[in-house]
C-alpha cells in the first residue's frame, strides 16, 4: 500500500474521513461568529467570560474524548469508532441548538468536543496507515487544513443566519448549530464504503481480512506503476494475544521514543495555545476594538480561513520533498515572529478591522502548515499498536496545557478593554512558537518518503527477517 500512486480509493478516504476537520473548523467558527448573538439572546444573555468558558468546555471535552476513544480506537479497529464518534458529535451539536441556559449550553459544547477529540484519534490514525508513503505528508497536511473550509463555512451561515431582520434574535444563532449536524449525517452513508486499516487487522490475528482488503485497494489503483523509490518494507509479527494497554504506550514514549514524546508534546503545545488564544477570540476582539456589529463578523473570517485553508495545501507538498525537519521548524519560526509585529501593531493602534485581519491572514498562512505538521508529526512516529492513543495523549496533553485555558484567558483580557493586556498574550503565543521551531531542529525526524514501520517499528516485530509486507 505505500508504494501506490494516488487512486480513487484515497480520495474517497480522504473525502470521508477528512470531514473531521472540517467540522472542527466549523464549530470553532460558529462558537466564534456566533458570540455576539449569544451575548443578545433572549435566552442565554451570555457574557463575555461566559463565551471564553463555553470555548474551553468545548476543548476541555476534546481532550477526555481523545483519549477515551483513542484507547478505544486501538483496542476495537479504526472502522468501528468512525461511526461513535460522528455519531456523537451529530447529537451533541443539535442539542447544542436547543440548549436553555448557559449551564446545558456548556455541557452540550462539552459533549460536541468529545465527538470530534474522538474523530482526531481514529481519523488521523487511519489516513496514515491507508496513504501511499510519497502522499502521506502533503495529504495529512491538507486534510488538516481543511478545518478551514469548515470556517469558511461558518463564517458565511452565519452572515447570513445572524443578518438582523431575517430570524428573531433566538433563532438565528441555534439554526447556526444545525449546519454541522446535517453535514455529518451526510457523511455517515459516505463512510460505510471504507474498510478496516490493514496494518491494525495484521497485529490482531487477521491476516487473511488484510489481504483481502490490499487487494482490493490494488484492484482499485489500476494501471499504476510502483515508485521505484520505495523499497517494501518486510517485518516479521507475531499476533497480539493481549489488548493493547497504557504500559505498551508507556514502553513506546519512555523507553523507544522520549525524544519524539518530548517533541510531540511542544509541538502541540504550542499551536494549541496559538490557535485558541487567537482564533475564539477574534469575534470579539472585532467587536470590542474595531465596532464590527455580530453580524458583519463572519465576513471577516472569509480571508482568514482561506489563508489557513491554503498554507497547508499549498506548502504540503515540500514536507515530502524538502523534509519535515526543516518545513516544520521554518513555519513555526515565522508564525511566531509574524504573530509578534502584528502585536506590537495592535497594541500601537495602528490597525483597523481590515488590517488586522490582512495582518492574522499573512500570520496563519504559515501557522496554519505549521499546527498541521504538529499532527503529522505525532501520528507518524509512534508503533501502530499505539498510535491512536498516543495522537489522543499528545492532543489531550497538548490541548490542556496550551488551549484549554486559553480562550477563557484571553476573554478576561478582551473584557478589560486593554489591547496591551491583550498584546502580552498574543507575545506569550508567539515566544511558544520559537521554542517550538527550536525544539523540531533538535529533536525533529526524518519521516519523508519512509514507511511507517520504518519510521517507528510496531511492538509487535519479532525479528526482521521478511515474512510480511506492509
Amino acid at each position: 500500500m505505500d508504494r501506490l500512486p494516488w487512486g480513487r480509493f484515497h480520495s474517497i478516504a480522504v473525502a470521508a474521513l477528512g470531514i473531521t476537520w472540517v467540522l472542527d473548523g466549523l464549530e470553532v467558527t460558529l462558537a466564534g461568529a456566533v458570540s455576539g448573538a449569544l451575548k443578545a439572546s433572549p435566552t442565554l444573555h451570555l457574557s463575555d467570560a461566559e463565551i471564553g468558558a463555553s470555548a474551553s468546555a468545548y476543548l476541555a471535552g476534546a481532550v477526555l474524548g481523545a483519549f477515551f476513544f483513542g484507547w478505544l480506537t486501538d483496542r476495537l479497529g479504526r472502522k468501528r469508532l468512525f461511526f461513535v464518534t460522528l455519531g456523537v458529535y451529530i447529537a451533541a451539536t443539535a442539542a447544542s441548538a436547543l440548549a436553555p441556559d448557559f449551564a446545558m449550553f456548556a455541557l452540550f459544547r462539552f459533549i460536541t468536543g468529545a465527538g470530534i477529540g474522538g474523530e482526531y484519534t481514529a481519523i488521523n490514525s487511519a489516513l496514515q496507515e491507508l496513504i501511499p508513503v510519497h502522499y502521506r505528508g502533503r495529504t495529512d497536511l491538507a486534510i488538516n487544513g481543511s478545518f478551514w473550509l469548515g470556517a469558511l463555512a461558518g463564517a458565511l451561515g452565519t452572515t447570513v443566519l445572524l443578518e438582523p431582520g431575517r430570524f428573531p434574535p433566538d433563532l438565528g444563532w441555534r439554526l447556526a448549530f444545525g449546519i454541522g449536524a446535517a453535514l455529518g449525517l451526510g457523511i455517515l452513508l459516505l463512510r460505510r464504503v471504507l474498510p478496516e486499516s490493514p496494518r491494525w487487522l495484521l497485529v490482531h490475528g487477521r491476516p487473511q481480512e488484510a489481504a483481502a482488503i490490499v487487494e482490493a485497494i490494488e484492484r482499485n489503483v489500476r494501471g499504476s506503476a510502483t515508485p521505484a523509490d520505495a523499497p517494501a518494507v518486510c517485518l516479521r509479527m507475531r499476533v497480539r494475544e493481549n489488548a493493547v494497554s497504557f504500559v505498551d504506550l508507556g514502553v513506546s514514549l519512555f523507553r523507544h521514543y522520549p525524544r519524539r514524546a518530548a517533541l510531540g508534546l511542544i509541538l502541540m503545545a504550542s499551536q494549541a495555545f496559538f490557535y485558541n488564544a487567537i482564533f475564539f477570540t477574534y469575534a470579539m476582539v472585532l467587536g470590542r476594538f474595531f465596532d464590527v456589529p455580530p453580524e458583519r463578523v463572519g465576513l471577516y473570517l472569509v480571508p482568514f480561513a482561506l489563508s489557513n485553508f491554503f498554507g497547508p495545501l499549498l506548502l504540503g507538498r515540500l514536507f515530502d520533498t524538502w523534509g519535515r525537519k526543516p518545513m516544520i521548524a521554518l513555519t513555526y519560526a515565522l508564525s511566531g515572529l509574524l504573530l509578534a509585529g502584528a502585536a506590537l501593531l495592535f497594541v500601537q493602534g495602528a490597525l483597523t478591522a481590515a488590517t488586522q485581519t490582512l495582518a492574522w491572514t499573512i500570520v496563519f498562512f504559515f501557522a496554519s502548515a505549521a499546527a498541521s505538521s504538529a499532527y503529522l508529526t505525532v501520528s507518524e512516529s509512534f508503533p501502530l499498536e499505539v498510535r491512536a492513543l498516543a495522537i489522543a495523549l499528545f492532543y489531550a496533553l497538548g490541548t490542556a496545557l496550551g488551549g484549554i485555558a486559553a480562550p477563557w484567558i484571553f476573554g478576561s483580557l478582551i473584557g478589560t478593554g486593554d489591547p496591551a493586556a491583550i498584546g502580552w498574550g498574543y507575545v506569550a503565543g508567539a515566544a511558544l512558537m520559537l521554542l517550538a521551531a527550536g525544539a523540531e531542529l533538535w529533536l525533529g525526524v526524518a519521516a519523508e518518503r519512509r514507511s511507517l514501520e520504518d519510521v517507528a517499528r510496531p511492538l509487535s516485530c519479532v525479528d526482521e527477517e521478511s515474512t510480511i509486507t506492509v
